[in-house]
């Protein structure tokens, strides 16, 4: 069912995303054009649990979750356009041209926005830029792989291959 509403509130990026506190990078979605772009809001506070250890005096929040946020995102949009998402994930499979411009620190909103460069049913590339006050924090190319979910009971992650047959 292709995603309907052009704001989502956090339940209904839950509803999307298996993601939970404390990975669960994005609080509210504020723009969609389906299956082509997506824009979300993530509000950084001192109390993210990696502010204890990077780092202890200057709190800068990782490089690597800040691209994580913008791959949630997107993963929202290419979500949306399976008919049977419930049962798929949306798993990285690559990273390309990451840049970090500016530190992202405790006070900050983070608005994160994901153009998809292609996308099949079992794959796809997205670009994603992270703004903070309007200016750009992070960028880079991502790549995903679509895989069938495990079944709760199950506690082994994706197949290795899940990369191998995204190519």
């Amino acid at each position: 069912m292709p995603l309907q509403a052009q704001t989502m509130n956090i339940g209904q990026i839950m509803d999307y995303l298996p993601h939970r506190y404390p990975f669960l990078l994005i609080d509210r979605v504020v723009e969609v054009e389906p299956a082509k772009r997506i824009v979300a809001i993530k509000n950084v506070t001192i109390n993210e649990p990696f502010f204890n250890g990077h780092f202890p005096g200057y709190p800068i929040m990782p490089g690597v979750l800040v691209v994580e946020a913008m791959a949630q995102t997107g993963c929202i949009l290419l979500l949306s356009e399976i008919p049977d998402r419930e049962k798929k994930l949306v798993v990285f499979t690559g990273i390309d041209g990451a840049k970090f411009r500016r530190a992202i620190t405790p006070g900050d909103q983070i608005r994160i926005e994901v153009d998809v460069l292609s996308f099949r049913p079992r794959a796809g590339k997205m670009e994603g830029k992270a703004y903070i006050d309007g200016k750009l924090a992070c960028e880079a190319t991502l790549t995903c792989a679509v895989v069938p979910r495990q079944s709760s009971s199950s506690s082994s992650a994706p197949s290795d291959n899940a990369s191998k047959d995204a190519q």
